[in-house]
């Protein structure tokens, strides 16, 4: 996989020079807005010659031969793409990377804030073409079981000629947060109804292809209203696109006031797709950390999946980082500041900040001085983005959920591009 880590003394034309690519093409694909580079700056550098990167878990009685054969690559391809691995050690469970010209189908959804949309012309280009499902955030529900409204044809419009299916989000966000007494008395019995009932006319009136859950900070007492709330509606859409977003665990805790509410396996019969939220691991109002460690993610995964079918499972990808004022947890004073992947990049080049990699997390992070004060960055890059990647195909899941959209993340779109066969209606 073309991904090159700057050191010293590199620049964008030896870089380029070395892996035959250009250096518009290495500026492109990495967003960068200028020649300025630092020591630690992961840049991915795709190639016409080099083949997409698949990736499988080994089983039993698998052999290189039989393994390059299913994926239409070679057994030099794949000692090239194991360094650790050898013909007669094959250990079981290990995942491998596979060149191959086998593309990895997915279904991608992406979130769009109508509070704070993308241009239009962001759903035209690249991203655009990366995305099977558009969820716009949001339609709230309103105590009685009625909803909010959006001005949102123009956008959907953009959305249907663009070949991106729009989904309707439907949540308990009112006044700028979720509210776990309004979800509380809205998938009551009778409310719920009535919210059905609403849900299914304005998405027949607008358009929508389908409804995206996100009920979030739920009361655990409201676990069997919530399942029952997904059932009925799911019941009342038929064949159009149920999609729910849950609480990410690795147990099932049923009086957690996060996660205590989600009935994995319930909800995973009777959704078309769920996303488990896998992401705010370090989050804005705590200490700086990882967004989404890959070892913490690996362990929700591999819980979810023991309960929801893998081909209906997805992951949540952060477009996005957040920069803490301070450290550690003894000097953080204040909340993080959100800023896209691309962004978070920028500034650790603008303060000629060292970015460095934790690799038990798969996580890039780097320190630099605002206002005379000592900040903490950690955001997602190409590093980070493959590990996921790699982790969703270990476990054959259905695709990835990214929040948000307007979060500049080029790095993603790029990798996608090269790698993935993204679901289209039609096509896949």
């Amino acid at each position: 996989m073309g991904i090159h880590i700057v050191k010293p003394g590199d620049t964008l034309w030896s870089i380029a020079a070395s892996y035959r690519s250009t250096i518009e093409m290495i500026t492109h694909t990495n967003g960068l807005e200028n020649d300025l580079l630092m020591p630690g700056l992961a840049l991915y550098i795709p190639t016409s010659a080099e083949l997409p990167v698949r990736y499988t878990r080994i089983q039993p009685g698998d052999t290189l031969a039989e393994i390059s054969k299913r994926w239409q690559s070679s057994v030099p391809l794949l000692l090239y793409a194991n360094p650790a691995i050898t013909s007669t050690n094959l250990p079981i469970g290990q995942v491998l990377a596979i060149p191959s010209p086998l593309r990895y189908p997915i279904r991608t959804l992406g979130f769009i804030d109508a509070f704070d949309p993308p241009s239009l012309s962001d759903l035209q280009d690249e991203t655009g073409a990366s995305l099977t499902y558009a969820a716009v955030f949001t339609y709230g529900a309103l105590p009685g079981g009625g909803l909010t409204d959006l001005e949102d044809e123009q956008l959907i419009d953009t959305l249907i000629r663009n070949r991106i299916e729009p989904l309707m989000v439907v949540s308990n966000y009112e006044e700028g947060s979720f509210s776990p007494e309004l979800a509380g008395n809205v998938l009551k019995t009778e409310q719920r109804s009535v919210l059905i009932t609403h849900i299914i006319r304005v998405m027949r009136e607008k358009g929508y292809k389908g409804v995206s859950l996100d009920f979030e900070f739920i009361p655990p007492a409201s676990r069997k209203d919530f399942t029952a709330f997904v059932q009925e509606l799911k019941a009342a859409m038929g064949d159009l696109l149920l999609h729910v977003n849950v609480f990410s665990k690795t147990e099932d805790a049923p009086d957690n006031p996060l996660s205590g509410a989600f009935d994995y396996q319930a909800i995973g019969e009777s959704a078309d797709l769920v996303t488990v939220l896998t992401y705010d691991y370090g989050y804005a109002a705590g200490q700086p950390d990882p967004i989404a460690p890959i070892n913490w993610m690996e362990d929700i995964v591999r819980y979810a999946t023991s309960l929801i079918p893998s081909p209906k499972l997805t992951i949540a990808i952060a477009l996005f980082g957040y920069d803490w004022p301070g450290t550690n947890q003894q000097d953080t004073d204040g909340m993080a500041i959100a800023l896209s992947a691309r962004n978070a990049q920028q500034q650790a080049l603008d303060n000629y900040a060292v970015i460095q990699y934790d690799q038990e997390a798969q996580a890039p992070f780097y320190t630099y001085s605002g206002n005379g004060n000592r900040r903490t960055v950690w955001f997602e890059d190409i590093r980070s983005l493959s590990a996921k990647y790699r982790l969703m195909e270990a476990y054959q899941l259905g695709g990835a959920a990214y929040w948000r959209l307007g979060y500049a993340f080029p790095q993603n779109w790029a990798y996608l591009r090269k790698n993935t066969a993204i679901w289209k209606e039609g096509t896949i």
